[in-house]
């Protein structure tokens, strides 16, 4: 009897035996036990997961007659019947395969569809399962898409692609669509024991890691991989023979450049380079091993419990951890992200060996000297202590400020009131800002005495009128040239500063005395107008001698410095 290839022996026949695929198994064994079926399905996934196993599972559930002939639609197929024998051998007559790779036309898909019209012969329905349905023509897409909408009640189609991207959504939105997902190594390993088992083939437990991690997540790539290292170890599976047939990078050599990284030993990193371009190994092949490492090591150093529980029989889950906490989490970081970027460069390289000894250097060269790996943290500068300034007194509500209007190209200052007569004591003055101070010296008020009168021509003014004053507008002291004193906060019975200015800005903007009624009425700024041009300046028609053009030929005037200031005395009064 000639020999069957593991993957097909260990094919499974049920959907009990089906690993790795639990959302597809769940979701189709309940259809079935609620009688809830679909009439067609699209199963998605990349190679080796299962889709035409599934197919054949869900058919012979479907045509399943039981152990005593008398069964129905189940999701526990027999595997003893007539049916479900003949799926399982491919020669049920009611079960048709067809490969769209190889029969991709209009044609063939018609006379597929022209089988429909019958009932099924054998069985309770007919299955039409199409493999690599995305390599159908538009034509053949189209074809199908009407009895693949409206079957007969006895017709179920079961499409399978490894690229639903290219199934038309016409078909898509027709069909109940399942994605079967690649499988994890540790599922894959698993399996291979069990195989292995029962096929009595003595393995190292990292030989079969080394091919559950080659597989990719595909299990009949694994089985045929496990096929493979049987023929090449005569019989048994060795971690030396599986990595020597597979071409993978010995893990020694890659815990020996991190652990040389590490300790900053070029030497070794280089040694380590020319060892493995002596044994012909791949440069893509050490980077990709050294990224798996340094991954491993980035998740022990972020959950510390992880390395902790490692298992003992795993010598290199074991030297991962130590290397783990050799390397500082930072550099792992560092380590992965240019191995990441070598793997790229070396396809640019004229030689592979001499751009992973780069990669390698590279790996050397960013790695921080002593100094300079140290935390550099920025400490808190010490505030001296803030002192809380004394509560001021209430003060009464003074009459607002009189605005201040600018007319262009003269400036408008406000009025100011005289200042009274001076005591004998000097008031506090509050320093100003830096960013607001004027360039003029301050000038300090005294404070006034309450037993002195004020003086005749100007208008007293108490603590509270100086206090409550606002300041003045930006700009126009500044250009005037005075100099204000910011007011500070007093206390009962304490010295209060008044805003100030030199004395001609007194003499300038002295302000006869208001009487208390008149302290809340508004105040009036008058604009200052323009000086009158000359009177040969008036607007006069040019000469036409000289061909200007017409909006050139007017020169402004007395009458357009009025117009001037009636539109700066309307804004103001807007304002």
């Amino acid at each position: 009897m000639s020999y069957l290839v593991l993957a097909r022996k260990y094919r499974p026949r049920n959907f009990t035996e089906m690993v790795g695929q639990e959302h597809v198994v769940q979701a189709l064994t309940n259809a079935l036990t609620q009688q809830r079926l679909h009439h067609a399905y699209l199963f998605t996934g990349t190679r080796g997961v299962g889709k035409t196993t599934v197919s054949r599972i869900l058919a012979k559930s479907l045509n399943c007659q039981g152990t005593d002939g008398h069964g129905g639609i189940t999701a526990t197929p027999c595997g003893v019947c007539q049916a479900c024998t003949d799926i399982d051998s491919g020669r049920f007559v009611d079960y048709t395969e067809l490969d769209a790779a190889s029969n991709r036309g209009v044609d063939e898909v018609q006379s597929l569809l022209e089988q429909a019209v019958y009932k099924p012969v054998a069985g309770r329905f007919k299955v039409f399962m199409i493999d690599e349905v995305h390599m159908l023509t538009n034509t053949a897409f189209n074809a199908m898409l009407k009895t693949l909408e409206e079957p007969p009640e006895y017709l179920k189609f079961v499409l399978a692609t490894t690229d639903p991207q290219k199934v038309p959504v016409t078909v898509l939105s027709r069909c109940l669509q399942f994605n079967l997902r690649p499988m994890a190594p540790e599922t894959v390993l698993d399996h291979l024991t069990r195989v292995l088992a029962q096929e009595n083939v003595p393995a190292e437990p990292q030989s079969l890691r080394l091919l559950a991690r080659a597989a990719r997540g595909s299990m009949r790539d694994a089985l045929s991989l496990t096929d493979q290292a049987i023929a090449f170890g005569s019989g048994q599976l060795q971690e030396a023979g599986v990595r020597q047939m597979l071409g993978a990078v010995d893990r020694s050599y890659v815990f020996r450049l991190i652990d040389a990284l590490a300790q900053a030993d070029g030497r070794a990193v280089v040694e380590t380079s020319d060892t493995l371009r002596l044994n012909g190994l791949s440069a893509a092949s050490t980077l990709e091993e050294m990224s798996a490492v340094l991954q491993r090591m980035a998740v022990f150093q972020a959950v510390p419990q992880m390395a902790a529980a490692v298992d003992a029989n795993d010598p290199e889950a074991v030297e991962t951890a130590r290397l783990a906490s050799v390397l500082p989490a930072d550099e792992t970081q560092l380590l992965y992200s240019l191995c990441l970027h070598g793997r790229g460069e070396l396809g640019l390289a004229p030689d592979e060996y001499a751009a992973l000894t780069m990669v390698l250097l590279r790996l050397l060269a960013f790695k921080p000297s002593g100094e300079s790996a140290e935390k550099k943290t920025l400490t808190r500068a010490e505030t001296a202590p803030v002192q809380v300034p004394a509560v001021p007194a209430p003060v009464a509500a003074a009459a607002p400020a009189p605005a201040v209007m600018h007319a262009a190209p003269a400036v408008v200052r406000p009025v100011a009131a005289a200042v009274p007569a001076a005591a004998p004591e000097t008031a506090a003055v509050a320093p100003q800002p830096p960013a607001v101070q004027p360039p003029a010296a301050a000038a300090v008020a005294a404070a006034p005495s309450p037993s002195a009168p004020p003086a005749a021509p100007a208008a007293a003014m108490s603590d509270d009128d100086a206090s409550s004053e606002p300041p003045p507008w930006p700009g126009s002291d500044e250009e005037a040239g005075g100099a204000v004193v910011a007011v500070a906060p007093a206390a009962s019975g304490t010295a209060m500063a008044l805003p100030v200015r030199d004395a001609q800005s007194f003499e300038r903007n002295a302000r006869p005395p208001q009487s208390e009624s008149a302290q809340g009425a508004p105040e009036f700024v008058a604009i200052p107008v323009r000086v009158a041009p000359e009177p040969g300046a008036r607007m006069q028609p040019t000469p036409h001698s000289a061909p200007v053009p017409v909006s050139s030929r007017y020169t402004p005037t007395e009458e357009g410095d009025v117009w001037h200031t009636t539109v700066q005395q309307l804004v103001a009064a807007e304002a």
